[in-house]
């Protein structure tokens, strides 16, 4: 292993997005070379620009399983082929609405239904989806507290 691969395993990783305000609903966000829209469907009072945070937060999930997935079946030589992931999320907007103080903003529940073609026994599918879920950084944020600073700076 590479001086560098073992210094990069190591150490903490900083990530950092930055987003604007389009209109009360639609933000536009930066992120190294790339550029997205979040927004709200039409039902929720946007213009359907494009995915909602709630949804994207699913989207980011499935992302990083599906990496997550690929590194863990590498190391344990695994062929895993036609790797496809569904999840839906369980949310209640009331208390994002003002309407209750005593439910959570976020999701209530999340399921995740992992279907591929993969040439293993099910106790090792078993310890490969365990060890997907345990390294996956994305589903570590949702399923663990993580500290969250907020700021403001006036203008």
């Amino acid at each position: 292993m590479s001086t560098e691969k073992s210094q990069t395993r190591n150490q903490t990783l900083t990530f950092a997005v930055a987003a604007a305000a389009e209109s009360p609903t639609e933000t536009r966000v930066s992120v190294r070379d790339f550029e997205f829209v979040v927004d709200e469907p039409e039902s929720l009072g946007g213009a359907n620009a494009g995915p909602n945070p709630v949804e994207y937060v699913l989207g980011a999930l499935a992302g990083c399983l599906n990496v997550t997935a690929h590194v863990v079946a590498r190391e344990m030589d695994l062929d895993v082929r036609d790797l496809e992931i569904a999840i839906e999320g369980d949310l209640n907007p009331a208390t994002f609405m003002g309407k209750r103080d005593d439910g959570r903003a976020g999701y209530e529940e999340i399921r995740v239904a992992v279907t591929a073609d993969v040439d293993a026994d099910e106790a090792t599918i078993d310890a490969w989806l365990a060890a997907v879920e345990s390294r996956c950084p994305v589903s570590d944020n949702l399923t663990n507290a993580t500290p969250l600073t907020l700021s403001f700076d006036r203008r």
